[in-house]
């Protein structure tokens, strides 16, 4: 079958025979078999390349996405990129990048993929999209004081439905074991100030700050490459003072301040981990309710949530 062809028939096109010529059963079969696969193929290069829908599982972003609201993500924005991994493996796969329209911006509602817990080379499970408020770009200084978000010194912008859940402020000499980089004397709602790495942006190294940095360098290598010698920091076995990010790298939170595992506790998000930017909800219901009670879950759906635009 020539492309002429194959885009006639995806389009459903049919040509004056065809209308007029009675069609066998075999023939019928073959034709909805065609139609079946051009619907997929259609629908693999949309959800690959231009939009997808992602359904919210937790409230990190409350109360600007609800659990339970399924979000149109917008990839082609950012600049989509073909898959990385074999469907249900993690056997990667080349991949190319569409060029961007724009780059991650402050404000923006982005959809990425986790780039695993604050120690991990990798994630647990590939491929796993996170939804989140960017807070920071390349080159930012990050920092909180008394859960206010400073960026460059300048107070941040405030989410119209940022949400706090606990009424009091962790003050700034209680350190947060798990807090985001290792060993930093933070807590979640006094942190910083914290530089997002940009691309060609070079920062020391020794033996007292190669905690905060050795994940992020060895997930830029994708493997285990910092090591202490003796009182000498080595990447590759190659004695190192300083580093220069390859990548360019965002901040992420979500708005539900007090209830979201985001950057404070598991670093940065990496340019090319950037999925999308979630733009809609297209409907929400309640998910605690079973499939299987089908009635009961159509009810709980959420009407002033349908097609409603995120900000």
């Amino acid at each position: 079958m020539s492309f002429k062809e194959g885009l006639r028939k995806f389009l459903g096109i049919k040509t004056e025979e065809e209308l007029h010529r009675k069609k066998t059963f075999g023939e019928k079969v073959k034709e909805f078999i065609e139609s079946l696969f051009f619907a997929a193929i259609a629908a693999l290069v949309i959800i690959t390349f231009i939009i997808q829908n992602t359904r919210i599982p937790t409230g990190s972003m409350e109360d600007t996405i609800l659990v339970g609201d399924f979000v149109l993500v917008n990839k082609f924005i950012y600049g989509a990129s073909s898959p990385r991994y074999i469907p249900f493996t993690e056997i990667e796969l080349p991949y190319f990048q569409l060029p961007a329209f724009k780059e991650p911006k402050a404000k923006d509602i982005v959809v990425f993929e986790y780039p695993g817990d604050r120690d991990q080379l990798r994630p647990n499970e590939l491929g796993v999209n996170y939804v989140k408020r960017c807070i920071g770009t390349p080159g930012d200084t990050i920092q909180i004081i008394d859960k206010v978000v400073f960026i460059n010194s300048k107070e941040f912008w405030i989410p119209s439905h940022i949400k706090y859940l606990n009424p009091y402020v962790k003050p700034k000499e209680y350190v947060e074991p798990r807090i985001f980089p290792k060993g930093m004397p933070w807590n979640e709602d006094n942190y910083g100030p914290l530089v997002v790495p940009k691309k060609g942006y070079t920062v020391r190294l020794n033996i007292e700050n190669v905690e905060q940095w050795r994940t992020i360098i060895d997930r830029e290598y994708g493997k285990r490459v910092v090591n202490i010698s003796g009182n000498v920091v080595t990447i590759e076995d190659v004695p190192v003072r300083s580093y220069t990010f390859k990548k360019d790298y965002y901040f992420m939170m979500g708005d539900n301040r007090d209830d979201s595992a985001d950057s404070r506790f598991w670093g940065f998000v990496s340019r090319d981990m950037v999925v999308g930017e979630a733009f809609i909800t297209l409907f929400s219901w309640n998910r605690d309710i079973p499939m299987s009670d089908i009635f009961r879950l159509l009810g709980s759906i959420r009407p002033d949530r349908v097609l409603k635009l995120l900000h």
